[in-house]
């Protein structure tokens, strides 16, 4: 943990780092709505904010409410997600959105525990979303902000594989006490970890907390844990299916199972990925030749 009169500086430093240097999005604005926070949270799970904003943007002109998005057809939100990627986060969008209308009377919940039973909801986006949209000072932890602490407070280049016990009782002791500060340092620590305290070729002359930063002070020793895999993607089912929904997305009706075998390199891996789409409820068959998005 870290030492109890080091935490009121990185508060400190961070805090006024981030009022200079960080990003003005239009999610973080004082009149953005719950709604819109919510759903820039869905939008930003393991996609760059750079894509995301004009996304956003055409989601809030179109859906400015949870209600309108729920009146939608769920085609019409896979339609309009566009390139984003994992497109079933726009099904757990349309699906969040009828529950707000029939439990929430239409809006976001507050309650981390409301928010944490909404469909395609984690613990993280719970978190963001009560922290974010409504000041309530949960702990926030994405992988930017486990970065951060791994190598300013227990100085390693990296963090677990996966989230342990220990790094969520870290993040909760490093959380300021009065809620405005918390609020403040949950979206400085994620910043720093997307803008200069990044997985490959951290920029630590740019740091604000270089001097206290346990890992930086040490020489930036090598990691020592498990092989990091990044991930593949040309070839892989994932291209298959995104390229199988960008075809189906720019079609003006049904498209025929032979306008589509062409979407990747092996027929059978295509159409096993169509399948999957099919499962997964990203698209709709007709019957057994012709698919559109789901109605």
């Amino acid at each position: 943990m870290p030492a109890s009169d080091v935490l009121p500086t990185l508060h400190a430093r961070l805090g006024g780092w981030f009022a200079v240097a960080g990003r003005d999005l239009p999610w973080r604005e004082p009149d953005c709505s719950p709604w819109g926070v919510f759903v820039s949270e869905v939008m930003a799970q393991q996609t760059p904010l750079a894509r995301v904003e004009p996304v956003w943007h055409e989601w809030l002109r179109r859906w400015p409410t949870p209600s309108a998005l729920a009146a939608a057809a769920p085609g019409d939100a896979v339609r309009a997600w566009g390139r984003l990627g994992y497109p079933r986060r726009a099904l757990r969008l349309h699906e969040a959105a009828r529950v707000m209308v029939l439990r929430h009377g239409g809006e976001v919940p507050r309650s981390p525990g409301d928010l944490l039973d909404l469909p395609g909801v984690g613990a993280y986006t719970a978190a963001a979303v009560a922290c974010f949209a409504f000041g309530i000072p949960e702990v926030v932890v994405d992988t930017n902000v486990r970065r951060v602490l791994a190598r300013v407070v227990e100085g390693k280049a990296y963090p677990a594989p996966s989230l342990t016990r220990a790094e969520s009782a870290l993040a909760r002791a490093c959380l300021p006490a009065s809620t405005q500060a918390a609020t403040t340092w949950n979206v400085a620590v994620m910043e720093l970890g997307a803008l200069v305290c990044v997985a490959r070729g951290p920029r630590c002359a740019e740091c604000p907390v270089a001097d206290l930063c346990a890992w930086n002070v040490a020489g930036r020793p090598a990691y020592a844990g498990p092989p990091r895999r990044g991930q593949a993607w040309h070839g892989t089912d994932r291209q298959v299916r995104g390229a199988l929904l960008h075809r189906l997305r720019a079609a003006d009706g049904p498209v025929r199972e032979a306008q589509l075998e062409d979407s990747g390199p092996d027929r059978a891996q295509v159409l096993r990925c169509l399948d999957s789409l099919v499962a997964d409820g990203l698209v709709e068959p007709l019957d057994r030749r012709r698919f559109r998005l789901p109605s």
